[in-house]
């Protein structure tokens, strides 16, 4: 037997969520309109017959109040004057029959002379009485509304009225609106109908043609893709506020979880990044401190045809700039061997060359003083400060300075035994501080050398009631008391553009290590800046 090939259905795609809204919407207008039609029909049918009860009952009144008929009513052959008036008030009014009567119900006037004579087919009653009143009631030409009133002479009943319009007359003009009525239906039901498709044409457009279980899907992937990325995102609207804040996001600006509606400007957010949130320019890889943190920002307008929002995305850079940092400072310290090893070769030709010239005692008194002056600053250092991580970055910042031509000095009252740190002090925050500090001190001292003498770095380093202090005092111009509150924030600098990371980064530290920052100006004139760090607290995460 021949085998069947399997044929693989490609499943048909959902309807839009548009397209769905269009039918539900179109479905719904023609359910309104078409109840509204039947309302109106039907308010139409009864006002019809409220007309034709009200126009009946004016007819039989102006016919029972004219005196003609009164006075035809006393001659001895009634019908002789009555027949052709009613017929002329019949045809006039529009209704279909004029009928008068005796007070018995003997008609003597009817669109019908053979009914003349005959008993009226009705209610007479209540008219007897001297009331008007109107009913339906089917006589010789079928069902009609109609109205009976009391014809009086001198105040005496002496004969009645009726006249009537057929329901069928009625129901004519009832469907004569109805075409009417049909017409601006459907003239509703196609504006209605385009109006909606133009709404949901608009909205195909911003939903691209997805159907709402698509949408549902694309929302909880986007959900999930946010929760899960490990770089901050941020989406602002095109008013500067939060409409999006994921959990990296939270956690590397410090933000509270219900950030989502508030205003860049309201998130306490530091001057710096504020300002590059927004900004309406892109912004690429900008470097920028929080309370705790350094972040990298990007930035991106969403446009489409015309402004949105902007896009952020933040990326912790706290522990590489900690890094970059250690990198410099190891990189300071092999270019601080490079020159003592250039110096030592420098000294070395000067002893040789003093001994082939025979100056053997000048040799040796040159190479003795100039050991004693390294040896003296490695010793003061050594026993100074016992814990190594300082000592050798003391020892190679003094072997650059000396090669910039600044005298680098530990003051007498320096100690640090080994040990007295704590392990939550993190040695890379001690030379991120102290490195940064004494870097700015010989750039300092250097700038102010034109003042005369040579430029002097002095630092201080010791234990000092529960806490550890660090000072570095330099000779340079100083800072100007008025932005001395502008010394730690990131940018500030009194180099180059682009400058200025180095302080904020040792107020960052010093703030994460529980501990303060201070500036002050020294005795000589130039800059004192004084790290007081707990020694019995832990360290902030």
């Amino acid at each position: 037997m021949p085998r069947m090939s399997a044929v693989r259905r490609t499943p048909s795609r959902p309807r839009s969520l548009a397209g769905q809204l269009f039918a539900m919407q179109v479905v719904i207008m023609a359910l309104v309109v078409t109840g509204l039609a039947v309302l109106v029909y039907v308010n139409a049918g009864s006002r019809a017959q409220d007309a034709a009860a009200s126009q009946v009952t004016t007819a039989a009144r102006t016919v029972a109040d004219s005196p003609s008929v009164a006075a035809a009513i006393r001659t001895p052959k009634p019908t002789t004057l009555l027949q052709p008036y009613a017929e002329q008030v019949r045809k006039d009014t529009g209704v279909a029959f004029v009928t008068i009567m005796d007070t018995r119900g003997i008609r003597w006037t009817h669109p019908d002379v053979r009914q003349i004579g005959h008993v009226f087919l009705g209610h007479i009653g209540p008219a007897l009485k001297g009331e008007t009143f109107t009913e339906t009631f089917t006589g010789t030409l079928g069902s009609s509304v109609r109205a009976v009133t009391p014809i009086r002479d001198h105040g005496r009943i002496v004969g009645l009225v009726s006249v009537g319009i057929t329901v069928t007359a009625i129901s004519d003009q009832v469907r004569g609106q109805l075409t009417v009525l049909l017409s601006v239906a459907l003239a509703a039901l196609a504006v209605g109908g385009l109006g909606t498709y133009v709404a949901n044409r608009r909205l195909r457009r911003h939903t691209h043609g997805m159907s709402a279980a698509e949408l549902s899907r694309m929302h909880d992937y986007h959900q999930a893709t946010l929760h899960a990325v490990r770089e901050g995102l941020m989406l602002l609207d095109a008013d500067r506020r939060v409409a999006l804040c994921n959990d990296a996001a939270r956690e590397l600006l410090g933000l509270r979880e219900d950030v989502v509606g508030s205003y860049v400007d309201q998130l306490g957010l530091p001057t710096s990044l504020t300002g590059a949130l927004l900004a309406a320019e892109p912004r690429v890889d900008e470097v920028h401190l929080t309370a705790e943190r350094v972040v990298v920002v990007n930035t991106s307008p969403v446009r489409g045809g015309e402004r949105r929002g902007t896009v952020v995305t933040l990326r912790d850079h706290t522990d590489l700039q900690a890094l970059t940092g250690e990198l410099d400072s190891v990189r300071g310290f092999a270019e601080a061997l490079r020159s003592q090893a250039h110096e030592a070769s420098n000294r070395l030709h000067t002893v040789v060359s003093l001994i082939e010239l025979g100056r053997a005692a000048e040799a040796v008194e040159f190479a003795t003083s100039e050991l004693q002056l390294a040896q003296a600053l490695t010793d003061r250092v050594v026993a100074a400060v016992g814990e190594p991580v300082l000592a050798a970055l003391l020892l190679g910042k003094a072997a650059e300075a000396s090669e910039r031509g600044v005298e680098l000095t530990v003051t007498e009252d320096s100690s640090i035994d080994d040990g007295v740190l704590p392990d939550a002090l993190v040695a890379r925050d001690l030379v991120t501080m102290l490195g940064n500090l004494i870097d700015n001190a010989i750039d300092a001292a250097i700038e102010g050398a034109g003042a005369g003498g040579r430029p002097l770095v002095t630092v201080t380093a010791r234990v000092d009631g529960g806490e550890l202090l660090l000072r570095v005092t330099d000779t340079g111009t100083g800072v100007d008391p008025a932005t001395i509150r502008e010394v730690f924030r990131r940018g500030w600098t009194t180099k180059s553009e682009g400058r200025g990371l180095g302080l904020a980064l040792v107020e960052q530290a010093a703030r994460r290590a529980g501990g303060t920052v201070g500036l002050d100006r020294a005795a000589g004139g130039g800059a004192e800046f004084t790290v007081r760090l707990p020694l019995h607290l832990e360290v902030r995460a």
